[in-house]
């Protein structure tokens, strides 16, 4: 299709019924289909797509709003993809300035690839932290943690929503709500009847990815980390802001091998809301 053409096609919303378009989509350009993923994010967040006359998607994002009541304060994007019968045409600009235009002023975060990188840069987005993946089997050490954690329940929703908000700085009610029936496990930590800690693992592909990870201390991580990983039998995958150096070192020691390190990016604010000590790893780096 000849770019003038491509030029043409308009930038529509997308739905949860453009699931299996948007899983090919992943899988046009060599990623894993993540129905899983691509599900919760069409939900939970707003999706921006460009539908090809030939059937199939051009390109695709999803974009999840955090914020209280009305007002929106933080917009993730994640999942930007072009086919790759597309790609180089400028589909991928395109789309990202449309969605930078649809949110209006809303501070905007992802995390980028080396390869995506310029593309946020050109845009206007700046680096502000790194993330570096880790995937593997973990081994335990044998050791018992020093942090009691246990499986959460419906009643403590409300305790990880206000923790989250805390930690994050901004509400994400919306998508936390259906943690429970995304991920295959949720565990929180406590001290004196408080709850410290939270983490989930959820099922993507071969492995269970673990996030969010919102944590009191590095001990309290070990803890969540350590507990999700001895119920399941798959892989572990996780990414972890690079300044948590000791649960990085920690996770490598116990199997976990670095994949890649992603830049985290934001447009429109400084730095990323709330405190970052508490933050160990996202829910996923499609959503924040």
């Amino acid at each position: 299709m000849p770019i003038s053409s491509l030029a043409a096609l308009p930038v529509r919303r997308l739905t949860p019924r453009d699931l299996t378009a948007c899983a090919d989509l992943s899988q046009d350009r060599g990623w894993p289909r993540e129905e899983h993923k691509w599900s919760l994010l069409l939900t939970a967040g707003h999706g921006y797509g460009i539908d090809d006359p030939d059937g199939g998607l051009v390109a695709a994002c999803v974009v999840t709003e955090y914020g209280s009541g009305q007002r929106v304060e933080l917009g993730a994007i994640g999942m930007v993809l072009v086919a790759e019968r597309h790609s180089r045409k400028g589909v991928g600009r395109r789309l990202m300035r449309h969605v930078v235009a649809a949110v209006d002023g809303t501070p905007l975060t992802l995390h980028a690839t080396p390869l995506g990188r310029p593309l946020y840069e050109e845009l206007g987005f700046k680096t502000v932290g790194r993330a570096e993946m880790l995937m593997g089997r973990f081994t335990p050490d044998g050791s018992e943690p020093s942090v009691p954690t246990r499986a959460a329940t419906a009643e403590d929703l409300p305790s990880i929503v206000r923790l989250d908000a805390e930690v994050f700085g901004v509400d994400r009610t919306p998508i936390l709500v259906r943690l429970p029936a995304f991920a295959d496990q949720v565990r929180v930590a406590e001290k004196d009847g408080r709850i410290i800690g939270y983490a989930a693992a959820w099922p993507n592909m071969r492995t269970h990815v673990i996030g969010p990870l919102v944590a009191r201390d590095t001990e309290t991580a070990k803890a969540l980390v350590e507990s999700l990983a001895a119920h399941t039998e798959r892989p572990l995958r996780t990414d972890v802001d690079v300044r948590h150096e000791e649960l990085l070192a920690w996770a490598k020691e116990r199997g976990l091998a670095p994949v890649m390190t992603n830049a985290v990016m934001m447009l429109g604010a400084p730095e990323l809301p709330g405190d970052w000590t508490r933050r160990f790893a996202p829910l996923t780096v499609a959503a924040g």
